[in-house]
């Protein structure tokens, strides 16, 4: 992977070395597993929980999601969702919910960058 781009989905807070890792350094199935992340349902399963007030479902959208940032790398998602899923669990309603202002612009930032990065 060239430096620009490295440069351009690390200022995204994705660890690009470490998913590589993750991958046995194949750049071809990172970019292809990173390219599949906009299609991911669960934020959108995340966001329709919480304005249900369906504390199950935000439960499992949010655990899920995080466990594919994980897998990506994608750290500030990955961190932000960690949050969520203890906020969720210990049942902190509105802790959980004020994260979402956060998690978007994350997720709208890693987005960015994948379609800047492979279009």
């Amino acid at each position: 992977m060239d430096k620009a781009k490295k440069d351009r989905l690390t200022a995204a807070d994705i660890d690009v070395d470490g998913a590589l890792e993750r991958f046995m350094n194949n750049e071809a199935l990172l970019e292809r597993f990173l390219r599949k992340f906009p299609a991911d349902p669960n934020y959108e399963k995340l966001t329709a929980a919480f304005a249900a007030g369906d504390r199950e479902e935000a439960l499992t959208a949010s655990h899920t999601l995080k466990g594919v940032c994980g897998n990506l790398s994608l750290t500030m998602l990955f961190s932000l969702l960690s949050r969520q899923v203890d906020l969720l669990r210990a049942e902190d309603w509105d802790g959980a919910a004020a994260l979402l202002a956060e998690i978007g612009p994350a997720r709208k930032a890693v987005l960015e960058a994948i379609e800047e990065v492979w279009g």
